[in-house]
């Protein structure tokens, strides 16, 4: 059996569309140093889960999300999660321009995401990240890929793998499965 540990502001919260996992939301939590002053547009609102996890510490959050029912469904989220006053669901497609300048961090998690990179390069402010959650490599390379032609630099792409253990009187080791592949994480910083 695998073992997802979700924290509280999530657990509450109902699964539509494909969500993030917080094993990839702490990746993209620690390598943006998102924080209390931070803003931050999120494109592929789909459940909300990791614009709810970024409202918890950032300032404020758009999330972009043009289908409307995924929209109402992470608007839920949102207040269930008490986030509501620091993350604004946005219904529009990111793929038609992102409205705000100057922000700290953008992530991009929906298809065909590598042709909202330069989008995500002119709303960034000097030395702000993007972040693409890609679940096919050949989605990833596109990614990095657009990030080099939109002249970000730092780019690095990782996938984070988590490994339950059996703890046990006869001894401890790795369980015969885990949570292993959700999706490649590509980020790169606007120089």
């Amino acid at each position: 059996m695998i073992f997802v540990f979700f924290p509280e502001i999530l657990k509450n919260c109902k699964r539509g569309p494909q969500v993030v996992l917080p094993k990839d939301i702490g990746i993209i939590l620690a390598y943006s140093g998102v924080g209390k002053n931070s803003v931050v547009v999120d494109a592929g609102s789909g459940s909300g889960w990791l614009a709810i996890a970024l409202a918890n510490v950032a300032k404020k959050v758009i999330s972009y999300e043009w289908r409307e029912e995924f929209a109402e469904l992470a608007e839920k989220n949102a207040k269930k999660a008490g986030v509501l006053g620091s993350l604004e669901i946005k219904r529009k497609n990111v793929l038609d321009g992102i409205d705000e300048r100057e922000v700290d961090l953008v992530t991009l998690d929906m298809a065909d995401s590598d042709k909202a990179v330069p989008f995500a390069y002119m709303a960034l402010k000097k030395g702000g990240m993007v972040f693409g959650y890609l679940p096919h490599v050949e989605q990833a390379k596109k990614f990095y890929e657009a990030c080099k032609q939109s002249g970000f630099g730092e780019i690095h792409m990782l996938e984070a793998i988590v490994r339950n253990y059996l703890v046990r009187q006869a001894g401890v080791r790795p369980e015969n499965t885990g949570l292993t592949h959700t999706a490649y994480i590509v980020f790169a910083v606007k120089g």
